[in-house]
């Protein structure tokens, strides 16, 4: 895990409340002063404008002052120093959803990503959603099958933005049946934590490497260091995975996690 990391990252699993009580969201404006900024990043999305405007509408109602919304295109812009400064002096990022291999392909390696890892290292939030939620990761789930047993070779992984090491993240997790494909994640890297996050639901990781549970659903745990055993590695392609001792966890608002020692925390009064 991160040793030096000073900011909080928040990671939706997509589909989070923007009209209603938005206990996610509202905790952006309770974490910013008034003269912080904001920035929507849109790269995600093939629909920039009606993202944007979407969540604009979102924090304002929730009292955030300063808002700002930000199209990254092109690995072009990526570089452009007109682009790269709207990162530089936001206090908290919120990266959209849409297609996480859409973000990592225009952000990887490029000024502006430097630039979104130095607000996390200086004690700014990084909020993401669904798409925005996979690529806090530095290894993100981009395919696999839904509501189906967990197969051998059927998923699909790469690089993400590395914000948080030692994790796989995969979001709309109950709602779309990803289970097994989380499952087969952590068969295929034992060493680090699955952590699928429900629709309306986040985590919330603090400075310290622990997080809370935020919202209306529940987030999965899959730890693979208790493995016994699994078929992973052997040639038969597309076989139901086999697999013994893996710890499962499955956590409400009210819990939350301790990513250093793997310990299940109850939490009390949200903190």
């Amino acid at each position: 895990m991160e040793e030096n990391s000073k900011g909080y990252l928040m990671i939706i699993g997509g589909a989070e409340d923007k009209d209603g009580n938005s206990t996610i969201l509202k905790q952006a404006p309770q974490m910013l002063s008034e003269n912080d900024v904001l920035t929507v990043l849109t790269t995600a999305t093939e629909n920039p404008k009606e993202a944007g405007a979407k969540y604009r509408r979102a924090f304002e109602r929730l009292g955030v002052k300063k808002i700002q919304i930000l199209n990254i295109n092109t690995r072009d812009d990526a570089d452009d120093d007109s682009y790269c400064e709207k990162l530089r002096f936001a206090r908290c990022i919120f990266i959209t959803g849409g297609d996480q291999l859409r973000l990592t392909s225009i952000l990887g390696g490029t000024r502006a990503c430097l630039e979104l890892r130095s607000v996390y290292r200086s004690g700014g939030i990084v909020m993401g959603t669904s798409a925005g939620a996979s690529v806090m990761s530095s290894t993100m789930v981009v395919e696999g099958n839904d509501n189906e047993p967990a197969r051998k070779c059927t998923l699909k992984m790469a690089p993400g933005l590395g914000l948080i090491d030692g994790v796989i993240i995969d979001q709309h997790f109950d709602q779309r049946g990803r289970f097994g494909r989380l499952l087969c994640g952590v068969a295929e890297n034992p060493g680090v934590l699955g952590i699928g996050i429900d629709e309306d639901t986040c985590v919330k990781v603090h400075p310290d490497m622990h997080f809370e549970v935020i919202g209306s659903n529940a987030v999965t745990i899959i730890d693979g260091k208790t493995i016994q055993s699994s078929n992973v590695s052997e040639l038969k392609q597309n076989e139901i995975l086999a697999i013994t001792g893996v710890t499962v966890h499955v956590l409400p608002q009210g819990y939350g996690f301790d990513l250093r020692n793997r310990k299940v925390l109850r939490l009390k009064n949200g903190d």
